[in-house]
């Protein structure tokens, strides 16, 4: 599955079907609820690498908060803290380098041994 394919399930499992768990691979990964907004949050893995969704706070200054209130459904997506992208009504934006920011990094040769 790619990282685009990843992104476009969770968002439809969870925005538009409104379901509880999310399947993904072959696996299933709970939606919960923020504390303070009571937003939809997804934590799960793609190859190895967590990740985690979160549905768009509409309360935000953001260009994607307009968007929630005026009815879209908007989730973030973010690795390691770095947003990588964002889905907003079926529509996919990866921003630059989330691609890079998600692949399997192989440990470096020191030159030690």
């Amino acid at each position: 599955m790619t990282l685009e394919e990843a992104l476009l399930a969770v968002w439809r499992q969870a925005l538009e079907e409104n379901a509880n768990i999310i399947e993904l691979g072959g696996r299933r990964f709970p939606v919960q609820r923020t504390s303070r907004r009571r937003l939809r949050q997804v934590d799960f893995e793609l190859d190895g690498q967590p990740l985690r969704g979160i549905e768009q706070n509409p309360e935000t200054k953001s260009r994607w908060a307009e968007l929630a209130r005026a009815g879209q459904k908007v989730m973030q997506f973010t690795s390691g803290g770095r947003y990588l992208a964002n889905v907003a009504d079926s529509k996919l934006t990866l921003y630059s380098g989330s691609r890079a920011g998600i692949e399997k990094k192989t440990p470096r040769k020191t030159g030690k041994s």
